[in-house]
């Protein structure tokens, strides 16, 4: 009963202070990740955890989300073997060491207001247990969130075929910046 008469009354504050929490909706919601080679890429997705945004008026205040790193899946080979060979790879300590770091977090720390539907958020990036602040541009409409990422792989120690890491790799490297496409929807 406690709980309960505590729930609304945090939730009549927030309403008093003009703040709106809203949950992401994990089955509507979708993050798409590039990375790029030297003649090619690959691109795929991955599935968020969990996620909240907190607004005031027309200002992101917090927000936090987490990535499971078990999800990845890579969708554009069509070959079953390679395709599992590539997402085994990618889950394995080279690059995103799974098994040790499962989940990947975002946490806004800034935001500019919304105008003309574009806001800039800032916030902490964790990556296999290492946290970089990173700032991007993000669109609303309506209870939809959409933004495009370029993030550092070497920032995270994101080793494999890394020209940041080893010298010599000629047509081997892949690059360092892999972009992430992400979608947001929000339960109003």
């Amino acid at each position: 009963m406690k709980i309960k008469i505590y729930s609304s009354i945090i939730a009549l504050a927030f309403s008093i202070l003009g703040i709106n929490a809203q949950k992401v909706n994990l089955e509507k919601s979708k993050v798409e990740w590039i990375g790029e080679k030297i003649g090619g890429q690959h691109n795929g997705e991955i599935q968020l955890k969990s996620g909240e945004i907190q607004f005031t008026e027309n200002k992101i205040e917090t927000g936090s989300f987490s990535i499971d790193m078990n999800t990845i899946i890579c969708t554009d080979l069509e070959d079953a073997g390679y395709n599992q060979k590539l997402v085994g790879h990618l889950k394995s300590d080279e690059f995103f060491g799974v098994e040790k770091h499962p989940i990947a977090t975002f946490k806004v720390t800034n935001s500019s207001s919304f105008v003309n539907n574009k806001a800039t958020l800032t916030g902490n990036l964790t990556i296999k247990g290492i946290t970089k602040k990173i700032t991007f541009k993000v669109t609303k409409s309506k209870n939809i969130f959409t933004a495009n990422l370029d993030v550092d792989r070497s920032e995270f120690n994101v080793r494999y075929g890394s020209n940041s890491f080893f010298d010599n790799l000629g047509d081997a490297a892949i690059y360092d910046i892999f972009k992430l496409k992400i979608k947001l929807i929000t339960n109003n």
